[in-house]
């Protein structure tokens, strides 16, 4: 699946707050929300656009944050 056809069939949503804490509190619990594996190839995603942004290459040797290659099932959940 290309990646614009995900981006174009979400749905847009905005949302207004009252305050910075409320917004902060909704950011939370929206990343607990999401499953591990993705919270961290968002992770990964910043590091490479930290990278990007002040122009150094990221290398492959370098060690960094690898993906799990099996998913265990949570004990408490």
């Amino acid at each position: 699946m290309c990646a614009n056809m995900l981006q174009t069939s979400m749905e847009k949503l905005v949302r207004k707050y009252r305050d910075f804490d409320e917004m902060k509190a909704d950011e939370y619990r929206y990343w607990q929300s999401r499953p591990v594996h993705e919270r961290m190839d968002a992770v990964e995603a910043m590091i490479q656009t930290a990278y990007a942004l002040k122009g150094w290459n990221l290398e492959q040797d370098v060690p960094r944050l690898q993906r799990p290659f099996v998913r265990l099932p949570c004990p408490w959940g």
